[in-house]
């Protein structure tokens, strides 16, 4: 088993939680054993979230997703919406495993499949709450790797869905 190595700062990705910034690495008595965690911070939830360093690689703990799975993830949304005639509450649980999976490309499968332009009908409570999840998960990680704000992530993000 490798062990994942992030530093004071880095910005790491953990799959039900989305973006964050490592901010500390320090070692806790816990149980009369010394654990070292990750000590992880998301801004947006106003959490903090701490992880031993020998369960972040199973955890999903990863770094920000390189430049190239980024512009994948940017070109899926591009594509033709794929929606399966199954039960909406079957297609939900296939979109949360999506978004807490933390893959961009995945999550920018969501995003694509519940996008709605003005010509669509509207969409119900449920299904506006998890395409506002997967694009807000999106945009934050695409912000955190242009180094940009999540506004200007969002925008970018529904820009390339409308010209689609």
């Amino acid at each position: 088993m490798t062990i994942v190595s992030f530093s004071q700062g880095d910005y790491v990705v953990y799959p039900t939680h989305g973006v964050g910034q490592v901010v500390a690495v320090e070692t806790q008595e816990i149980g009369g054993m010394k654990l070292q965690l990750f000590v992880i911070t998301f801004d947006r939830d106003r959490m903090t979230l701490r992880v031993p360093v020998t369960k972040a690689q199973k955890s999903g703990l990863r770094k920000l997703s390189p430049r190239s799975v980024m512009d994948t993830a940017l070109s899926t949304l591009k594509g033709r919406a794929k929606v399966k005639r199954t039960m909406w509450s079957r297609r939900a649980q296939e979109y949360e495993a999506k978004i807490n999976s933390g893959d961009p490309v995945s999550i920018a499968e969501v995003v694509r499949d519940l996008h709605r332009n003005a010509n669509q009908p509207d969409q119900s409570y449920s299904e506006r709450q998890i395409y506002e999840a997967a694009l807000e998960r999106l945009a934050s990680e695409l912000a955190a790797v242009e180094r940009i704000d999540t506004q200007a992530a969002t925008e970018k993000l529904q820009g390339l869905l409308e010209a689609a």
